[in-house]
Parts: C-alpha cells; structure tokens; sequence
C-alpha cells in the first residue's frame, strides 16, 4: 500500500497543484492554494493491475420500470414547485445564496411546514447556536411545529444521532461549510472537507430515504463556496437571490435531475419571514399609472410560469467624451448588440448618449425574447414619447435587425389579457391568436421605429 501524497488545492475553484504558488492558474485567485492530505494509492496486483475489491453488480435494461416515488411535499408552494412538485425522498439538495438573502429562514419555513402536517423533519445547525435557531422560530412564528433541532459540526456525530431515531422525511444542514470529518487532517471549510462531508451526507441519503437539504454559501462572483465539488454530489441545486434593496426574494434552480432547470420561485422578505407571492407579474410590473417615457412591458416566460416584467430605459445625452452604458437585471453585452443594430438597421443614433436600462423589481432576465421590450423602451426614451400603458412586447432581434419569434407566445398573451393589458407588439410569424389582445406584428426593427413614430404622431394630436 503506498502511503498518502500531499496535493495543493485551490479553496476557491478546487483544481489541485503539484506545488504551493501565491496565484492559482486555474480561476487566477491568490492566496487560495492550501496543502491537503491527498487519498491513499489503489493496491496494485502481482500482474500489473488494481487488485479487485468489489463485487459484481446486476445489470437491467431500459425497458425495466419503477414506479415514480411520492414526492414530500413541505407546504411552501413555491419552494415546491421550484424543486419539481416536492422533494423526492433520497434525494440531496444544495440551496446557495448571498450572506443574509434568507437562507436558513427558508429552509427552517419549509421544514416547519412540513413537520407541522406530520413529517418528521430535522435542522441541524452549524453556524448558530440551538438557542439563536430558537429565537428566530419564535420572531416568525414557528415555535410550535415540531421540528428536531440540533446543533454539531461533525458529520461523524450527525449520522450517528440519525441513525439511532426513526429515518427522518427531511434533514437540513446549515451550512455544509462548517461541517468536517475526523476521517481528514484538513481545516473545516477546505475544499476536501466540503466534499467529503457532503459525500456522506449524499450516501445517507442514498441508503435511508430521507431527503437532505445542504445549505451553502456562495463566493464574491456569485457561485457556490467549494465550487462543482459538491454540485456534482447532489441532484438539485437552488439559488436563493435578491438585492439588499429590495424586498423580494427569487429561488432559482440551475440543476434538478427530478423537475425543470429553469423554474423560479417568488417570496417578499417580512417581519414574520418569507411570504409567497401569488402573482409576481403584478410584483414586477410597478407603478403602471404614470406615463414617463422609456418604460416597456416584457410578457416572458420562467419556466412554466409566464412573467410579466417591466423594463426601464433611458438615454441622455453624454456628459464626457465616451459615452457610459449600464445595466441592472439584464446582459450588458447584449444591450450594446441591441444598440448597435438600432443604430444600424434602424437609423436610431444613440452611440453618442449614455444608455441606461433596468430591469423593475430586482428580477434578471436571460431571455432572448425579452430583445423586442428592450428596444422599445430604448426608442421610447430616445425619442422622449411614452409607449402606450396596455401594450406588451416581445421577441427575439438579430443581427440583421430581423425580429424573430419566442416560443409559448399563446401563454404570454394570456397572462397579458388577465393583468388587463389590451394589445401585444409581437414578431410577424407568433402562431396565436392573441387570447383577445390586439396584435402587431413587426418585421424587424425598422417595423419597431415606426411604431414609436406612430404613436408620438397620436400622441402630438391629442
């Protein structure tokens, strides 16, 4: 048997080094290379070859079917629907999020909920004392759901004090960061005590059945602290987002291997903790009755929810000689490809102003159709005349200036008609029949132009 090497490995991106340097070439952060005990060799065979130690497994083939298990569903409806309907048991889930977006307020909700309608959930704390987890329970008022609370770092002590009760429905660790294992000589935190941790925890939930929620924190570019190590482990991974001035909270997934990837959840941030929205597009939507210039309303779609959002531009004149362009919510990059074919295909002429875009509410939008809202409220703003109040837009723009259709149109317009919205600005080939709104195509953006024109040209007359 060989002894154990020593390897050096990044705390922030965890590629591993044959020697310490003050720079990690791989993610380029410094003073992040720590030594770590490096595993044990495989015991090599008299003929060359890793010596067996395993056993033969069956093999099945595609056509054998399991029935679906039952999903547990913890009574937070959109932490439910953001993980595919419930958690699956024998699951693992990875919730990450900025320091004090809500994260253990969350979690101990859904495990309140849960437990209070007969599940047996467990939170086991690493960062706060069992009197802290105490205090905030009794602010939001859950001191009475019968939810088992325990304090340890150890992963040693937690699976033990798991294993002697009843296998529980739900158990949460908050945060895995903290938790260590006596089976390495690393400190708590390191990237070889994050995975190797998180790797028992996974297998306890393999082997019992019990759904394990991980709770982790995220680095200062927005990604889970112990990067892929330990998303690779788990089957979902959630991010829980907002902005300090802002009182809403989004839940994200962008890995669920039981449900879609690019579902969201919407909670408002409360003295009592977090409340489900019901209707995020009014959330988003803001303040309809004024008619300011440079406001455009997006019809999109979060994964099976459509969404409605306001988009906000302004464009001035430019105060030095480069003129600045900034975004919030949206691609920065794809605001100067909007502008530069505004400019090119359209004649519009903003490369000497300052352009600013926001998106209402906090929320961030990725998606491409949301191209066609963009540039009308940009135009709008240029042009200094408001775009009407009950009129949504959306569609993809290419580089040709060319407008091209999004999918789902059917489910934005519906979502628009129910909000009282009376007609959609839409890509000339939308195979709808508009759910009651009065339709107007546009070919390219040339199309867009022109009807901002007509619309000033109306409102000159009135």
């Amino acid at each position: 048997m060989a002894k154990a090497s020593v390897a050096f490995v990044c705390q922030s991106c965890g590629a591993v080094h044959s020697k310490w340097s003050g720079k990690c070439d791989a993610c380029g952060a410094w003073n992040s290379i720590t030594e770590e005990a490096a595993s044990a060799s495989v015991p090599v065979g008299a003929n060359g070859r890793r010596a067996p130690k395993g056993r033969a497994i069956a093999l099945e083939d595609l056509k054998s079917e399991d029935a679906e298990p039952a999903r547990r569903v913890t009574g937070v409806g959109e932490f439910d629907r953001v993980c595919g309907g419930g958690l699956v048991p024998g699951s693992a889930l990875l919730v990450g999020g900025d320091p004090g977006v809500g994260k253990s307020t969350l979690i101990l909700q859904a495990l309140a909920s849960y437990a209070k309608v007969g599940g047996a959930a467990v939170y086991i704390s690493g960062e706060e004392a069992m009197a802290q987890v105490r205090l905030r329970a009794s602010r939001m008022g859950l001191s009475e759901a019968p939810v088992a609370l325990g304090s340890a770092t150890c992963v040693e002590d937690i699976l033990t004090t798991l294993d002697k009760a009843k296998t529980p429905g739900i158990v949460a660790i908050d945060s895995i960061q903290t938790i260590w294992t006596g089976a390495l000589e690393a400190a708590p935190g390191t990237i070889a005590q994050v995975r190797t941790s998180s790797f028992d925890l996974v297998r306890y939930a393999k082997s019992t059945g019990a759904a394990v929620i991980l709770v982790g924190h995220v680095t200062k570019d927005g990604q889970i602290a112990g990067p892929k190590a330990v998303e690779h482990l788990v089957d979902a991974v959630l991010y829980f987002e907002g902005e300090r001035g802002h009182q809403f909270r989004i839940l994200r997934a962008v890995k669920n291997r039981y449900g879609p990837t690019d579902e969201i959840g919407v909670f408002e941030m409360t003295g009592r903790g977090l409340a489900e929205v019901a209707n995020p597009s009014a959330l988003f939507l803001g303040d309809r009755d004024s008619a300011s210039p440079g406001t455009a309303v997006f019809a999109g779609i979060e994964g099976t929810r459509p969404l409605l959002v306001e988009v906000q531009a302004l464009v001035a004149e430019a105060g030095y000689g480069t003129p600045r362009r900034a975004v919030v919510g949206w691609d920065a990059g794809r605001l100067a490809m909007i502008l530069a074919v505004l400019d090119s295909r359209g004649g519009v002429g903003t490369s000497t102003r300052d352009v600013y875009l926001n998106v209402a509410g906090g929320l961030k939008v990725g998606e491409p159709a949301a191209d066609l809202a963009a540039a009308a409220a940009l135009i709008s703003s240029f042009a200094d005349v408001p775009l009407p109040r009950d009129t949504v837009y959306f569609g993809e723009i290419s580089l040709t200036g060319d407008v091209r259709p999004a999918p789902q149109a059917e489910l934005r317009l519906k979502e628009a008609a129910k909000l009282g919205f009376k007609s959609a600005v839409v890509p000339q080939d939308t195979k709808s029949d508009g759910a009651g709104l009065k339709l107007t195509p546009v070919r390219d953006v040339g199309d867009l132009v022109a009807f901002a024109g007509a619309e000033a040209a109306r409102a000159r007359r009135k």
